[in-house]
């Protein structure tokens, strides 16, 4: 059982680490606990995105005459929503079984924890271990939801993501904590399937890593939809001892009691560092994350961590590019460090959210002259067309060199889109070269376009 390269964990960090370093011609193999394809793939990214796409179909029947259409009254089988949510997570952790078997990387079913240099050991579900060992170990064990000390989970009143995405039947009423991207999808859905749905967010704006703009005028589109919004709001304490959970909200004007079936926590995530030999073999942590150089590795030799337990955003396309930017290194490569502003960041509610880059304030305090430009999609023709005619195209642009600073999207299927950005700021493109890239018509991308004019006074469409 020894090895080039073992990968704790198989998440999207790990699994496509272990993949990039088999094309290398290292000899790999994987470790995992539990699914093929970690959180992400089994319990986030791909389950979240199948249930929200079962209550935009839900919102689109519903909405039906306003395309000219009469369709009969329509309900949600929740059970059939989550059933398909977890065939299509099922289906994709069997892809990524299939991709270990083609590229010959085993697979050791079970807890891994560094033994000693070189070394981990194994533990199955039945309490049999084995060690195995090689030259590099790649550490990616990912996170868990966080739990507030005034809001502890019990997994069946007060819940995480988890729990959230396979409840034996709708709630009536949810309370979600955190609105960031996790808690802000799981309003959106419950909402959409007709759940009443509060939002309680600490600070002064939801989805408050995003351009205050794109912040501000979600939040009034989601009210709209119905979704009740707290901000500048804390939960003190949720009382569970009855049919309904009985929450305290601290306001900026008192104390206010709410009452819900259903109350998620979704205030950030806890990395999986505990247990796993990091304090027994050196390795240094700091503040529940692993220290590590640009091409992740930790000040112990062979030892390298990746993936939401070490800095950066906590993103599965993170995760997958620290993966393959570490394997090459070890394989004798080149690669480049990777350039943690230019990560896109999406939001899968309904109009969507995709950023990447500076926000408008943070490119004023980062010292720039900026140029900004806005082009929303009440003016696009594709937007019309399709009945999305909410939300705009924000970009930013250095003054004085041109720079393509940020992007800031609010819209249909904008989650599609940034990825124009990324590859422009990659190349370093400027604002003139985005305008004089032809895009086609009618489309939702022509709005990048236009937005950069709108930055430099030549805007058609406005």
């Amino acid at each position: 059982m020894n090895y080039d390269l073992i990968v704790i964990g198989s998440g999207p960090g790990g699994y496509v680490a272990a993949i990039r370093a088999s094309q290398l011609g290292l000899k790999t193999a994987i470790i995992e606990r539990e699914s093929l394809g970690g959180i992400c793939l089994n319990w986030g990214c791909i389950p979240t995105k199948a249930l929200i796409k079962s209550a935009e179909v839900f919102e689109y029947i519903n909405h039906a005459a306003d395309y000219g259409i009469t369709v009969g009254s329509s309900e949600i089988d929740f059970e059939s929503v989550i059933k398909r949510s977890r065939g299509v997570a099922d289906g994709m952790s069997k892809g990524v079984q299939f991709l270990m078997k083609k590229n010959k990387i085993d697979v050791i079913i079970g807890t891994g924890k560094l033994k000693s240099k070189g070394t981990v050991t194994v533990t199955d579900s039945n309490g049999g271990t084995q060690d195995v060992s090689a030259k590099h170990i790649i550490v990616a064990t990912g996170g868990r939801s966080r739990e507030l000390p005034n809001l502890k989970q019990d997994n069946k009143k007060v819940i995480g993501y988890r729990e959230a995405m396979v409840l034996p039947k709708k709630p009536a009423s949810l309370i979600v904590v955190g609105s960031g991207a996790i808690g802000i999808e799981f309003a959106y859905l419950y909402n959409a399937m007709g759940t009443k749905v509060t939002v309680v967010e600490f600070l002064d704006n939801i989805v408050p890593l995003e351009d205050e703009e794109v912040s501000k005028q979600l939040a009034r589109l989601l009210k709209k939809q119905g979704i009740n919004i707290m901000t500048s709001s804390n939960v003190e304490s949720v009382d569970t001892s009855g049919d309904l959970c009985k929450v305290q909200v601290k306001t900026a004007t008192g104390t206010e009691t709410l009452e819900a079936e259903i109350v998620l926590s979704a205030v950030g995530i806890s990395t999986n560092i505990e247990g796993i030999g990091l304090e027994e073999n050196g390795v240094k942590t700091e503040k529940g994350k692993v220290i590590i150089d640009d091409f992740y590795r930790t000040n112990v030799e062979g030892v390298y961590a990746i993936g939401d337990i070490v800095k950066g955003q906590a993103l599965a396309h993170v995760a997958s590019a620290e993966g393959i930017i570490c394997v090459e290194k070890i394989a004798g490569k080149n690669p480049e460090p990777l350039d943690y502003n230019n990560i896109p960041g999406c939001t899968y509610c309904s109009p969507e959210i995709a950023s990447v880059g500076y926000t408008e304030k943070a490119a004023k305090e980062a010292g720039y002259e900026i140029k900004v430009g806005k082009f929303p999609f009440s003016a696009s023709g594709k937007a019309s067309a399709a009945g999305a005619k909410d939300g705009f195209v924000k970009l930013i642009f250095d003054a004085k060199y041109g720079e393509f600073l940020g992007a800031h999207m609010l819209g249909h299927n904008v989650t599609e889109m940034i990825a124009e950005v990324v590859t422009a700021r990659k190349l370093e493109a400027t604002g003139h070269e985005i305008i004089k890239s032809v895009h086609p018509h009618p489309t939702m991308s022509e709005a990048v376009m236009e937005a950069a004019a709108a930055a430099y006074d030549e805007v058609i469409h406005l």
